[in-house]
């Protein structure tokens, strides 16, 4: 129910209309008693609107939000948004921009992985955090509805597993193993949704971009090491900053490099919440 107050003289007729509106509670006071009403919880303070013209209003704004689809809300289990297992400022932004509603948990877990492979590697990790957030989610805040969201970014080349970079050193090593040459992206991720007390379901599943990088010199490599922002990147590299001049081709899905493959991420929300 929002409260209105109508700023001007009504007639008793007039004070009707305006009380027969649907989902509207109405005072009624002078300009010069405005001052003095509580006006903290009201929606709208009214002046020369008139009933009929109000009404119309009211009516089309409760039409709108009835016809909304109910996919633009289909992240969520009892009105609560998506739990992004994950820390990381581009996954936030991605998620953010594709206006997917989420709160972040962070998982506090060990990332390494012994897994060679580096989609399996991926997805193990993914499912490790999601797997984490979940049991603190059931035993510590006694939850017993909630969607997760958690990935793992892994760059590789030739089969191979780059991780972040340890030192500046390492991070020159693995872009002059980069450039010239085509890589994998490869970004696993798990959704896990708990709902009208049964267990906890997983879905896992992976993304892979491959990206051809541009002849850098080393000069070049040092120049982009010293913005520091490579020190936190799988690959050594972020593909949306400076680096991105250096980047020739991708094929496969941007965001996925970026660290969240978004399109993908919303398709298997969308499919796995209605089971």
């Amino acid at each position: 129910m929002r409260k209105a107050i109508v700023v001007k003289p009504v007639s008793e007729e007039e004070k009707r209309e305006y009380e027969s509106i649907k989902d509207m509670e109405f005072s009624f006071c002078s300009p010069e008693e405005l001052s003095r009403q509580d006006i903290s919880d009201t929606a709208l303070i009214i002046g020369d609107i008139s009933p009929e013209v109000l009404k119309g209003l009211v009516e089309r704004s409760l039409s709108s939000e009835e016809e909304k689809p109910s996919e633009h809300h289909s992240c969520r289990i009892l009105n609560k948004p998506l739990i992004l297992a994950s820390a990381s400022p581009r996954r936030k932004e991605l998620l953010t921009k594709a206006d997917i509603p989420f709160v972040v948990m962070p998982a506090d877990i060990d990332e390494s992985c012994d897994i060679e492979d580096p989609a399996e590697a991926a997805e193990e990790v993914s499912c490790l955090k999601a797997e984490y957030v979940a049991d603190k989610l059931i035993k510590e805040e006694k939850r017993d509805a909630f969607v997760i969201l958690s990935a793992d970014t892994i760059v590789s080349i030739d089969g191979k597993i780059l991780g972040k970079p340890k030192d500046e050193e390492e991070a020159f090593e693995v872009l002059k193993e980069l450039q010239g040459r085509d890589h994998e992206v490869y970004t696993g991720v798990t959704i896990a949704v708990k709902q009208n007390g049964r267990d906890v379901r997983y879905r896992q599943f992976h993304e892979k971009t491959r990206v051809r990088i541009y002849p850098v010199s080393d000069e070049q490599i040092r120049d982009y090491i010293s913005t520091g922002e490579p020190l936190d990147k799988a690959g050594s590299y972020a593909i949306q900053g400076s680096f991105a001049k250096y980047i020739k081709s991708i094929k496969g899905d941007y965001s996925n490099v970026v660290g969240l493959p978004v399109g993908r991420v919303f398709k298997e929300l969308k499919q796995f919440l209605r089971k």
